[in-house]
């Protein structure tokens, strides 16, 4: 079938339903604007559309136009037993009626045909179509009637006419939406721009770095380590494997440390819950090492006193006559904490320790 096939009427309304379906990237939107369109080209009396989540085959956003949201609520239960999708899935943009998914006894005992009279919404015939929109991606478009009146012969060529205008909808609708989710992610995430992050998709995909991450990484890994990404191997491995074990709900936080003398690099793994997308983001953190903690570790107690009047302040008169004892001792005391701590002197040695 084509546009000349069709009627004055039908033509009228085949090329409002084209406006409508370019009027917006919003898909509520465009499907409530095309119902009533809809219902006089393919008179019925519910419709929905119900678009797949992404890696999830069975699990559905529904847009649903006069039908009671409860129908849909109790779907995940139903899904088993819904002989629609089971029939159109196997024949993906090809327009199928009741009449050719199921013999009518089997539709009457359906758990969804029962579940609709229940509500007070009977479906007694459906046309139904699958659209293809992305490789992990599909929607199905029903349309009902609740009377003994199935669809005719031509009202299938109708929508299997449509039918490439709906997938085509749909995929525009969905990459917008997806676009603007992506967006808002990276708009969040330049709000953190102090931060060091890094944002990956998985295997090995950048999506977004903030802060000082580039210079960190440089700095703590040498450019055999980083490889031709930049990004550290040791990293893509840890994150590789951290996907395996927790799959994409990324259970719980990771964090991986390396040390230095003066420093350590922490980096805490998190996934982003970002809709449709596997988004890990890597936090990146130079925490200096409390070198008093270290370094009391290394003195006597002694030593400990006369370190601490250092970093008062105190003189070594000072500290002499605070201890009672000669000024050469004291320096004697000082030469053996510099020459344990590996610190220059006395400068070194303040700077060293009181640095943040």
């Amino acid at each position: 079938m084509d546009m000349s096939d069709l009627s004055s009427h039908e033509r009228k309304l085949a090329f409002m339903l084209q406006d409508i379906f370019l009027s917006s990237l919003d898909l509520a939107e465009v499907f409530s604007a095309a119902r009533e369109p809809f219902a006089r080209l393919l008179p019925s009396d519910y419709a929905a559309l119900g678009v797949s989540r992404p890696g999830q085959p069975t699990a559905y956003d529904w847009l649903v136009a006069e039908m009671p949201a409860p129908y849909f609520d109790d779907y995940p239960e139903l899904a088993s037993d819904d002989f629609v999708r089971s029939s159109v899935v196997r024949q993906p943009g090809r327009v199928l009626r009741d009449t050719e998914m199921v013999a009518r006894e089997v539709l009457e005992r359906s758990a969804l045909y029962r579940h609709g009279r229940e509500l007070g919404m009977p479906m007694e015939h459906v046309m139904a179509v699958m659209l293809n929109v992305s490789q992990d991606s599909h929607a199905g478009f029903m349309l009902y009637r609740a009377r003994r009146r199935p669809f005719s012969d031509r009202t299938r060529d109708i929508l299997e006419w449509l039918t490439p205008r709906l997938v085509a909808t749909v995929r525009n609708c969905q990459r917008f939406s997806e676009e603007v989710k992506h967006r808002q992610l990276l708009d969040a995430l330049g709000r953190y721009q102090r931060e060091s992050l890094l944002v990956l998709a998985p295997p090995a995909i950048e999506v977004k770095r903030t802060g000082r991450t580039t210079e960190l990484l440089e700095k703590w890994f040498t450019a055999s380590e980083r490889g031709p990404s930049g990004i550290p191997k040791v990293l893509l491995e840890r994150l590789s494997m951290l996907v395996r074990v927790e799959g994409s709900m990324g259970l719980a936080p990771d964090t991986w440390e390396w040390e230095r003398p003066e420093s350590t690099l922490k980096v805490t793994c998190n996934r982003l819950p970002v809709e449709g997308r596997l988004l890990w983001v890597l936090t990146l953190e130079e925490v200096p090492m409390n070198l008093l903690s270290t370094w009391r570790k290394k003195l006597t107690p002694r030593e400990l006193e006369i370190a601490d009047s250092v970093l008062e302040g105190c003189q070594n008169e000072d500290i002499a006559e605070e201890r009672r004892c000669a000024v050469g001792t004291v320096k004697k005391h000082l030469s053996r904490i510099y020459k344990k701590l590996g610190v220059d002197g006395r400068a070194d040695f303040i700077s060293r320790a009181l640095r943040p």
